[in-house]
Formats: structure tokens, sequence, C-alpha cells
């Protein structure tokens, strides 16, 4: 189950807490807006030894290692700022975008790893403030990617609609630890369903769903191609572009449907999948991987042109049985005069009476 969008009372009344996440899918620092308008902040990378005008943070470390860096918060709004800085694991959404655990929800790697110099900070207006945090790599941590972020928030009350407000704004936090590294993607759940067409000797389009699976211990994102044929790969169709899933984390999983368009109904369908994994190292490279493939059968019946062959087979049949019983009532008749003649012959002629 991917996280949602934690609901809890306030104290005053029961009421819904909304959530806003300001986390873009590259990690890129941006602007967050108070519900008046006065209320503004940016976040952005802190210049140092690992580069400046850094999009997001990324790091290689072995388990037990530690780095330490900063972020540099700036207060764009007309009053001082007090904001909470915590880290937290991420996670991709069903839209496909990375997304942060909320503070209640309880981070198992990057953001237990991540240690800020303060739980909160305040920046007066017009002013920045840079804010220093360290990770610390367990000795035992898993070997791979883990992905999270540092986060400041802002908790305001709507008095109009009597809930709380939680604006964050964050960036994006990539920790490959040292090890062995095991990317791999599954291909699991793949189905395939047929929807012929009315005319006897058209094609139909046929349905293909399964599911990506991250099963390895680093990132990935893979290219995909579909195609559906008959027996022995006859009359094979294609599917189309297919988007590339997104970067899954490991042990993330993404649902794919396909449609395929113009394929013959061949009775017997077969479904094959192909995915090639695409590794991105700390650089923005990408690698791709041995591709992966799956197959899956579906009947596809062309009940049109069976409906005709039942009706064609069912008049052949029809006639050769009215035509045999035609023949039969024929031979029984011949038979009966015959069999009368054979009669009349050997009872004799009839005595005259004079």
């Amino acid at each position: 189950m991917r996280p949602s969008v934690t609901r809890w009372k306030t104290l005053l009344r029961t009421s819904v807490l909304t959530l806003l996440a300001v986390v873009a899918a590259a990690g890129i620092g941006g602007t967050a807006l108070a519900a008046d308008g006065n209320v503004a902040w940016t976040v952005r990378t802190a210049s140092n030894s690992y580069g400046e005008a850094r999009s997001s943070y990324s790091y290689n470390v072995n388990p037990g290692g530690s780095v330490e860096d900063a972020m540099v918060v700036a207060n764009r709004g007309s009053a001082p700022l007090t904001l909470a800085v915590y880290a937290a694991d991420g996670f991709t959404t069903d839209a496909g975008q990375l997304d942060l655990l909320t503070r209640d929800k309880k981070s198992v790697a990057v953001g237990a790893w991540v240690k800020p110099s303060a739980g909160s900070v305040v920046i007066q207006p017009g002013k920045t403030v840079q804010v220093p945090f360290t990770i610390a790599v367990p000795g035992n941590a898993t070997p791979g990617d883990h992905v999270g972020g540092i986060l400041t928030a802002l908790t305001q009350t709507d008095q109009a609609e009597g809930i709380n407000v939680d604006r964050r704004l964050g960036i994006r936090i990539t920790l490959r630890v040292g090890g062995e590294l095991k990317p791999n993607l599954a291909i699991e759940n793949l189905h395939v369903r047929y929807d012929g067409s009315a005319n006897p000797a058209g094609k139909g389009d046929a349905t293909v769903s399964y599911t990506i699976h991250n099963t390895g211990n680093a990132a990935l994102s893979g290219k995909q191609s579909v195609s559906v044929s008959g027996p022995f790969g006859v009359l094979r169709a294609r599917a189309g572009d297919i988007a590339a899933p997104p970067q899954l984390l490991p042990g993330e999983s993404w649902d794919v449907t396909v449609p395929v368009a113009g394929v013959a109904p061949a009775v017997r369908l077969a479904a094959t999948v192909t995915v090639t994994p695409l590794l991105t190292d700390a650089s923005g490279s990408t690698t791709p991987l041995r591709l992966i493939e799956a197959t899956a059968h579906g009947w596809a019946l062309p009940w049109p042109l069976v409906l005709v062959l039942v009706v064609l087979i069912a008049a052949v049949v029809g006639a050769y049985l009215y035509r045999r019983r035609t023949r039969t009532r024929r031979k029984a008749r011949e038979d009966a005069r015959v069999r009368d003649a054979v009669e009349q012959a050997l009872r004799g002629p009839r005595p005259q009476t004079s």
C-alpha cells in the first residue's frame, strides 16, 4: 500500500488535515505561499564541496559512513517565519510522482538517518538561514538506493474551514548505500483480454495488463514494448509507444494497461511484454540493463465467424438429413410395391367363376 494523507481531529472540532506537499519530482526547491498570500519562502541546496546550484542531494555512502551538508531557507514574505525542519522517507504516488511521508508516519531509511541541526528555524523577512544536517548511515543499512527528502513546514489554521493546513517545501535526497547493487524488475500479473469485431472477417482489439515490480535494491525505470500474436507467433500486432513507468524505488510496483489494436481472432492469443530496466547513476547518466520478458495466453474466438459457420453447418446437415429422409421414404415405397408384386405373383391368378 502506498502511503496516503493522514486525517485526524483538531482540538476544537473534528476536521481534516489538508496537506500541501511542495516537492517536485526532481527534488527542486520552490516557493510556498500561505493562504493569505503574505507568507512565502524558498529552499535550495547550499553551495559547498558537493557542488553549486544542485537541484537535489545525491550521495554514495558506505554502511557506517556519514555525510554533512546544508539547506538554505529564504523568507520572501513580509513577516517573520517559524518553520519546522525534518526529514522523511520518499515513495512514488499513484500519479507517478515522488512524495514524502508526513510527520506522523515513521521513516526507516533516509528520513531516520538525516538529522537537521535544529527541529525548527526562525527567519526574518528578506533574510536567509542555512540549516546544516548530517546523514549517518547505520552499519547494517541495506545496500542499494534509498530516497527521501529534507523538509520545511508551516502549519496554519483556516478559521473559516476549521482545519489545519500543513504547507511543506523540501528537497529530494537520493542515497546509494555501498555494497552489492542488484537492480531487477519483474513482470507480474500478466493478462490479455480480447474484444472482437462485429465483422466476421474483421480484426478486434486486445487489452494487455500487467504489473512492473522492482524486486531489486536500485531505483529503476524502464522501456516497455507489448505485442499480441496468434499460435506460433503468426499474425502479430504491436502496441504503439508506451510511456515509461516512473522511477520505482526498491519494493515498489506499477500497474500498466496497454491497448493493442488490429488483433486477428486467432483463437489462442499470446501477449508478450518486454521491459528494459533503466538504471540512473549519481551523475544522471542512464544505463539500459538486460531486458526481461513475460508471456501470457488468452482466447480470441471469432464469434461472428463461428456463428456463420454454425449456421452453414446446420444448413448442410439439415439438407443432408432431409435428402436422406426423402430417399428413405422413396425406397420404402418402392420396396412396398415390389413386396406387393411378389406376393401377388406367388398367390397366382384368381380363379374365374362362370
